[in-house]
């Protein structure tokens, strides 16, 4: 009997898949036409300054992992010199020298810029006591890291520019000899009308404020200007103010800070 040599199956390859262009959906699926893959959106970063004692390198290690440039204050008292070049401050209640609610106020008093209390106190009370202070957000520890980068960029996206004048009710501001009518936005020295352009008027309604408090120029900028100017745009527009009010001790520079408003 003749025995039959089995043959090889010849042998199967799938055929390697066909180059698809972008926006064209490829055989035989559903769905959406993909597209050319998008960049993911910049976020740009802000300077945060970091206040508590227990503000580690590991915290500031984190920022600027995510593209923040970072500063830490250990004390109450350096926080209130540093907050002014600021975009974000991160504020532990418990400080060595001062109580952090003081130090939220002694900021918010002067400035706008977005501060996050970051803090072990958990209870509602002191959540409720430090958003009373003027803090725009409360975070309790522990964290996670990508919570906080969402709470910093949504107070700052909060944190949206608003003319000085706009920013407290209209009323009367009197300082000495001068009076500065903040509803009909009207200035006079012993009675006499002080003519002032609209800039000049919300700088010098910022400082009557707050007249015992030294307010930084970077905070002239952002709420006067907006930040988009430079600081020769303060220097120069004070000069007109005190030419106006007729004595240059109208104003008081304190070198390297900033102006506050002086008695003449």
């Amino acid at each position: 009997m003749s025995q039959v040599q089995a043959q090889p199956l010849p042998e199967h390859r799938t055929p390697p898949p066909r180059p698809v262009s972008p926006g064209i959906r490829p055989p035989g699926r559903r769905g959406p036409v993909p597209g050319p893959a998008r960049p993911a959106p910049a976020v740009s970063g802000q300077h945060v300054l970091v206040v508590g004692a227990d503000a580690g390198d590991g915290l500031a290690h984190q920022l600027r992992r995510h593209g923040h440039t970072c500063a830490r204050a250990v004390h109450g008292g350096a926080a209130l010199q540093a907050y002014g070049s600021a975009d974000v401050v991160l504020l532990d209640l418990e400080l060595p020298d001062l109580d952090g609610l003081e130090v939220c106020r002694a900021i918010r008093s002067v400035s706008r810029v977005p501060l996050i209390i970051v803090t072990s106190r958990e209870s509602e009370t002191d959540c409720v006591l430090g958003l009373q202070a003027g803090a725009d957000d409360y975070v309790t520890r522990p964290f996670g890291i990508r919570e906080l980068m969402a709470r910093i960029e949504a107070v700052t996206r909060r944190a949206q520019w608003q003319p000085a004048a706009a920013a407290h009710p209209a009323r009367e501001i009197r300082h000495g000899r001068l009076r500065i009518d903040a509803g009909s936005r009207e200035v006079t020295v012993d009675g006499a009308p002080v003519a002032l352009t609209r800039k000049e008027f919300d700088l010098l309604c910022l400082l009557a404020q707050h007249p015992d408090v030294v307010v930084p120029r970077r905070q002239l900028l952002q709420q006067v200007w907006g930040d988009s100017w430079s600081r020769r745009t303060v220097d120069t527009h004070v000069s007109s103010v005190r030419g106006k009010l007729g004595d240059p001790g109208w104003i008081i520079t304190v070198r390297g800070v900033g102006f506050r408003l002086g008695v003449v």
